[in-house]
């Protein structure tokens, strides 16, 4: 690859245009005084060292990397409960301007480490000076609490590079049990959060 710039500005583009449309798919639940399944989106494109060791251990030809790393283009959407994963899931089937490739439902089925998402990966025509470029593009679903577990697996991934010690691997697994448990905990409670969140949102909008 010998301009990466040129290469990656589709992929920046598609990410910015995503976070802007699932924020204001957010606000447009808050204006009707709804509870919006979407806490928060964050978003990113891959760095090029990223992608290179990528490339290198997933034995990757450069002429296939659009089409075989599906995470160039990464964003991530925050919910407050899992039932909002889900109904985030069916608004993105639903949606017109793209189209969902693959899914894999790690909530359901949890990795062997604990590890709890929904990933979906989606085609996005982002548009070019020289006309419509059809981007692959990750989207990550989770709640706060497997948000924070998968960082923390994350960060310790780099210092371990997947090979854990055998009591670290066990606290793993069990703080991402922990964690799925207060996901359900949260659950049970969640008619009594909206309503609070209800209130205090009318209530800070009298303080002004």
């Amino acid at each position: 690859m010998k301009d990466w710039d040129t290469f990656l500005w589709p992929y920046n583009e598609a990410v910015s245009e995503l976070k802007v449309k699932f924020r204001s798919l957010r606000q447009s639940f808050l204006n009707k005084g709804e509870h919006s399944p979407i806490e928060f989106v964050v978003g990113r494109v891959k760095t090029v060292d990223s992608i290179k060791e990528k490339m290198e251990r997933r034995v990757i030809a450069p002429e296939v990397i659009e089409t075989d790393m599906q995470d160039i283009a990464g964003i991530r959407i925050m919910c407050q409960f899992v039932d909002d994963i889900y109904k985030v899931v069916d608004l993105i089937h639903e949606r017109q301007d793209m189209q969902v490739v693959e899914e894999r439902d790690y909530i359901k089925n949890a990795k062997p480490s604990g590890y709890r998402s929904y990933h979906m990966v989606i085609e996005y025509t982002v548009y070019l000076p020289e006309g419509p470029k059809k981007i692959i593009a990750e989207i990550q679903i989770r709640t706060l609490a497997m948000n924070f577990w998968a960082t923390v697996e994350h960060t310790l991934n780099y210092k371990y590079q997947g090979e854990y010690p055998e009591d670290i691997s066990e606290r793993l697994k069990t703080t991402a049990e922990a964690a799925y448990k207060l996901d359900e905990e949260m659950s049970s409670i969640k008619d009594e959060v909206q309503e609070a969140q209800k209130i205090f949102t009318k209530t800070k909008g009298k303080e002004h």
